[in-house]
């Protein structure tokens, strides 16, 4: 089954890039410099930042469901970030490289199974999880600090 995972639009992030410090804090987003590979993961590039690189954190809402599993946490988007990364049948090294934790959502956004992986596993997990007709979409998670890492449908 062919799947894709795709970096998050960048359109929504865009009027933050350039913003002063003192402009960023109004949207509740701060900037970052990375300052180690790994560890900036951008949501839209699906890249982690190169050291020297700057970022915005930002609270961003990634599960909009009308249920109890709607959710938003703290990403990194790499400032300047123009086009979302879209990766067919395979896993981008920033998921592959980190310990990740996937969970199935079916249409009405309600958790059907989830497991904590490494990232080497996700490939061969992706295709069975998708399989199931009650499941809609996967989302990965970077399992320690708990924030979205990416979206998985079915290609």
């Amino acid at each position: 089954m062919s799947y894709v995972i795709r970096g998050l639009d960048p359109a929504p992030f865009a009027h933050l890039f350039g913003l002063s410090d003192a402009a960023l804090a109004e949207h509740r987003a701060v900037r970052r410099r990375a300052d180690a590979k790994p560890g900036f993961p951008c949501r839209v590039t699906l890249e982690d930042a190169e050291p020297g690189e700057t970022l915005i954190l930002l609270n961003h809402e990634h599960l909009p469901v009308d249920g109890p599993y709607r959710g938003s946490y703290a990403i990194y988007v790499r400032e300047g970030a123009r086009e979302a990364a879209e990766y067919r049948d395979a896993v981008p090294a920033q998921l592959s490289g980190r310990l990740l934790a996937l969970r199935a959502f079916d249409e009405d956004g309600m958790l059907i199974k989830a497991d904590v992986i490494d990232g080497t596993e996700l490939d061969a997990l992706i295709e069975p999880w998708l399989a199931d007709p009650a499941v809609a979409y996967l989302h990965a998670y970077n399992a320690r600090p708990g924030c979205f890492a990416a979206r998985i449908d079915r290609d």
